[in-house]
């Protein structure tokens, strides 16, 4: 049987890593939707901007299924994207230290062909250490907080400013790996998933 084609709509190198590791091959297509956030509880927002996402890029396509994805940190009623400069990535880390936050990520399928549509989200609550604003000074200056939602990365130097996860670790990072492998199963990609741990590289655009 013809394997079908996968695009992830995602430019972020930490999206193509973990879904290399699920061992399904798949072409990187980036959306170019400016990231607007909508109205409406934050669960909603976050799978209708991931849809939205696999949207964009599935009606430059004739034929594949788009996944899309798109990551949010919120505290309280407040929304955290990616911040925009170094005083707003210290006015992000200054208000999440010692507090909990939820990190939710939107899961989004799309079949160009026949715009057949899903979507899915995942919440996990992430703790923060009492860290001080020396620790966030040097956070800032070593550059990696500034394509990141929440101005961290729970898988890299920003690590160090986690006390705690509660729930998926790899939504944290930006693509819950057991929902996003739930999805592709059920669009017939399991058979292509079954080297699971394997680390396929992306096969371009």
């Amino acid at each position: 049987m013809k394997q079908r084609k996968l695009i992830l709509a995602s430019g972020s190198p930490r999206r193509e890593a973990l879904l290399a590791d699920l061992g399904v091959e798949f072409e990187v297509r980036p959306s170019d939707l400016p990231e607007a956030w909508p109205d409406g509880p934050p669960k909603n927002a976050v799978e209708s901007l991931a849809l939205a996402k696999a949207q964009n890029v599935a009606r430059r396509l004739s034929i594949g299924v788009v996944l899309g994805a798109d990551t949010a940190v919120i505290l309280g009623d407040e929304v955290f994207g990616k911040p925009r400069d170094r005083d707003d990535a210290r006015r992000m880390l200054q208000a999440l230290r010692g507090r909990v936050h939820e990190v939710i990520t939107g899961v989004a399928l799309v079949d160009a062909e026949t715009l057949r549509e899903a979507v899915a989200s995942v919440v996990t609550r992430v703790t923060m250490r009492q860290y001080d604003d020396a620790e966030i000074a040097a956070y800032i200056a070593s550059g990696e907080p500034f394509d990141k939602a929440g101005a961290y990365a729970v898988q890299g130097r920003g690590g160090a400013l986690v006390d705690g996860v509660d729930g998926c670790y790899t939504n944290v990072v930006g693509l819950p790996m057991t929902t996003t492998r739930r999805l592709l199963d059920s669009w017939g990609f399991g058979s292509q998933m079954s080297d699971f741990g394997s680390r396929n590289r992306p096969t371009g655009i």
